[in-house]
């Protein structure tokens, strides 16, 4: 780790305490580790982005391990980061740059969910978990894989508890959204409804659920909501980046083409091999990528599920 600098890379949030909140994980983190070089930088919405941050890390440093600080890989990870990467390569020809996979959701984050859901049971004094339904609410991606992702941590969340119904629920971008699945779970005689956003930080979008919240609680008098947060300085969190460090290593393997994934099919199919994009911006992260980049994927994982994300059955 002598030579090696860590890039930290957050998504960037339009909300600039959002940011704050990486900035401080990343001080934690130094702490925790206090020989290793952590750089941060973010992919929209903050001053140090892709390029600069790329350099930052590069300055003095042999290798340079990037660290996708993401729950799910859509077009920012599995397009954005890997060119921003290659442009790296060439303008430091003598850093060696490594990229390992996201965080994406494994058992370390379903262990992270579980706690969440503990709590909010604890906070609504234990109810019968067979009348209390769960929502597990993301940010939603036109990326039809990141929104699978979120479906197996229903099903696992199902799996592992009492509930009679575990949901999935979108705050933008696609669907269903969380108005639409209280209302299922009130119709199915659901009395208390646990929702447990999917975010690590705080940000616009955690500020708007906290909205939707409260109408739904004016709405659903009858009805105990139990509302969780953000995660990001979860033990397991640290614990999970801990878990990355050194496996970057065997970067030529882990970018690896993803068969069938819209992005690779959409550059191939316009033969465009250079690293520009356009964004179509709606709300926060609400925006679709068309992409003309090569398909470059970092740390994709292939076992991902391109089919739509389902609810848990009862």
């Amino acid at each position: 780790m002598n030579d090696t600098a860590i890039l930290l890379v957050g998504h960037g949030s339009r909300n600039r305490d959002g940011n704050k909140e990486i900035l401080h994980f990343a001080a934690q983190w130094r702490e925790q580790h206090p020989t290793w070089r952590i750089e941060v930088c973010f992919i929209e919405h903050a001053e140090v982005l892709l390029d600069e941050g790329l350099d930052r890390a590069a300055r003095d440093a042999g290798q340079v391990q990037v660290i996708p600080f993401i729950l799910n890989a859509a077009g920012h990870v599995k397009m954005e980061l890997p060119a921003a990467i290659e442009r790296a390569r060439q303008r430091h020809p003598g850093v060696a740059f490594s990229c390992t996979r996201h965080l994406g959701m494994g058992r370390e984050i379903l262990g992270v969910l579980q706690g969440q859901l503990d709590r909010l049971m604890k906070s609504l004094a234990m109810p019968d978990p067979r009348t209390t339904g769960v929502v597990l609410l993301g940010r939603g991606s036109s990326d039809a894989g990141a929104n699978g992702e979120l479906a197996k941590m229903a099903r696992w969340v199902f799996e592992d508890n009492h509930h009679d119904l575990v949901d999935l629920a979108f705050t933008s971008i696609t669907w269903p959204r969380l108005e639409s699945v209280v209302q299922r779970h009130v119709r199915l005689g659901m009395g208390q409804i646990c929702i447990v956003p999917v975010y690590l930080f705080t940000g616009v979008l955690m500020e708007r659920i906290k909205a939707q919240v409260e109408r739904l609680r004016q709405q659903y008098p009858q009805v105990s909501f139990a509302l969780g947060s953000h995660f990001g300085f979860d033990p397991g969190i640290f614990r999970l980046l801990d878990s990355r460090v050194g496996a970057g290593e065997d970067a030529d393997a882990a970018l690896l083409e993803c068969d069938g994934c819209k992005y690779r099919l959409a550059a191939e199919a316009e033969h465009l091999h250079d690293h520009s994009h356009t964004h179509v911006h709606g709300d926060e992260h609400g925006h679709d990528h068309s992409h003309g980049h090569a398909a470059h994927h970092c740390g994709h994982d292939h076992g991902h599920d391109h089919g739509h994300a389902a609810s848990t059955p009862a």
